[in-house]
């Protein structure tokens, strides 16, 4: 781009903060775009004729409002997540007849039967205890069945290092804001879970992405990034990463455990979709538990509704993680813990996790024939996909015409981090439709989309598998996005 200097408007406002306005400005304008460099501070200051501290802090105040992101030793650039928004829910009304592809579901149908279990917790004597205030790290027996749940994940511990969490939304604010503090540098996957992202941003604390292949993260590029600036922490999915489905094999696993430890990095393990898949590669905090955090959830495979999660950690850690969870909500309701244990340790939730995978598997079977030809980053079990884009859409281009078509997913900009190049990717849940009829109708008229006005109206009879639309519902979609049907 040519040189950028900023209008800045006449206002009473401080200078700093008119500097964020016109960088705000410019960005949704066009006028700057993700992965633009800006000036250096004394160069901006210069134009601008005014202090290189204001222009620090106005560039501050542009990187709190997730505008741009600061890489030490390479200068300031607009963020990559700049022109979308990183969280996962959308507050206003959903539109009716609104197809989702974007949010994961769990499967709501396959969830244990809640009336069979809650009779079965009425026969208990003393229920009442669970209205009771209870110790803030769980009660003893909750945190052995945890235990046992951490075994699921081929993770090795004891009740004394487990907690109990209220989801595991709730274990990652409890890591961030016991364990890390304002200014803080996480390290992180370059395309990570949004929800974190948002966490780290309402805490103050910087995520620092680490390039990544299809094997997850790269960890001479961890090591790399830890001897150029101070790193606090790093947080990983290594058995299912969210958004791309990578699984991080075993040696490398075993590398970025010693990485964390020769620069004295806290581990953040959250590997929801982990269960998803039939593996047998042990966490990565297995390698390096006396420095870990893993957060052993059940909403992706059980049951999201019961806000319940496992967090493992050992030492000072388990510590100020017990008085995280007190400061936040207390407790974790015991009667929610006790019927996912119940569950857990009656077989309820491992056939559970096995219906689930079974079905997000026939849904992929069903709908592979329609992705053909599009790279696809997905196990067959997964709960989403991850799609090559062909040339010229990119993720936030299809996320807002997919949406005027009545169809949601998730563009590779909503899980970016930093100002590096967003991959053309976007993010498909096959979870997310309430059968695979709606799922396979969802993907036509994405392929219509993609593809072009010729194949649209035959793209989006095979979404329907074979069952014809009515001509005026066809003519009606296409004009819905914009395409001439004169």
């Amino acid at each position: 781009m040519t040189k950028w200097i900023p209008e800045l408007e006449e206002s009473t406002r401080p200078k700093f903060k008119r500097l964020a306005d016109a960088i705000e400005r410019d960005v949704y304008s066009g006028k700057l775009s993700p992965g633009d460099k800006l000036p250096t501070h004394r160069d901006l200051a210069d134009d601008l004729k005014m202090n290189v501290s204001t222009v620090t802090r106005g560039y501050a105040e542009a990187e709190k409002r997730g505008l741009v992101c600061g890489t030490v030793g390479r200068g300031t650039f607009i963020a990559s997540d700049a022109i979308t928004s990183s969280s996962m829910v959308s507050f206003e009304p959903h539109a009716p007849g609104m197809i989702e592809l974007g949010m994961v579901n769990t499967f709501y149908d396959l969830d244990p039967d809640i009336q069979e279990g809650m009779k079965r917790l009425t026969r208990r004597r003393n229920l009442n205890a669970f209205l009771r205030y209870t110790d803030p790290q769980g009660l003893p027996e909750h945190r052995e069945v945890g235990a046992e749940w951490a075994k699921r994940y081929h993770l090795e511990t004891t009740a004394g290092n487990v907690l109990v969490c209220s989801g595991a939304q709730h274990a990652l604010n409890c890591c961030l804001s016991s364990l890390f503090r304002a200014g803080d540098r996480i390290a992180t996957d370059a395309l990570i879970y949004p929800g974190m992202k948002t966490l780290a941003n309402m805490l103050g604390i910087r995520l620092v992405p680490v390039p990544m292949d299809d094997q997850g993260m790269i960890p001479e590029q961890l090591d790399r990034i830890c001897r150029r600036e101070h790193i606090n922490g790093v947080s990983l999915m290594p058995g299912v990463q969210n958004p791309t489905s990578a699984c991080m094999p075993l040696e490398r696993r075993e590398q970025i455990a010693m990485i964390a430890c020769n620069h004295d990095l806290t581990i953040i393990e959250d590997d929801a979709y982990a269960l998803t898949v039939e593996s047998d590669l042990p966490p990565v905090s297995s390698f390096a538990p006396e420095r870990s955090v893993f957060i052993a959830g059940v909403s992706k495979s059980i049951a999201v509704g019961l806000r319940v999660a496992f967090m493992v950690a050992q030492g000072e850690r388990f510590k100020q993680l017990a008085q995280a969870i007190l400061n936040t909500v207390w407790m974790t309701p015991p009667l929610n813990a006790e019927l996912l244990c119940q569950w857990i340790q009656d077989g309820t939730a491992d056939i559970t996790v096995k219906l689930k995978r079974q079905a997000a598997r026939r849904r992929f079977e069903a709908v592979k024939d329609l992705l053909g030809g599009m790279g696809l980053g997905v196990n067959p079990s997964g709960f989403f996909l991850w799609l090559s884009l062909p040339e010229p859409w990119r993720g936030y281009m299809v996320e807002q015409r997919t949406r005027e078509a009545g169809l949601n997913v998730f563009g590779a900009e909503k899980f970016a981090v930093g100002g590096d190049p967003v991959p053309a990717n976007i993010r498909l849940s096959l979870s997310g439709p309430k059968d695979i009829e709606q799922l396979r109708k969802g993907l036509g008229i994405l392929k219509g989309i993609l593809d072009g006005r010729d194949s649209f109206k035959e793209a989006i009879q095979e979404g329907l598998d074979g069952e014809r639309i009515p001509h005026e519902e066809v003519i009606k979609s296409i004009k819905k996005i914009g395409y001439d049907v004169s």
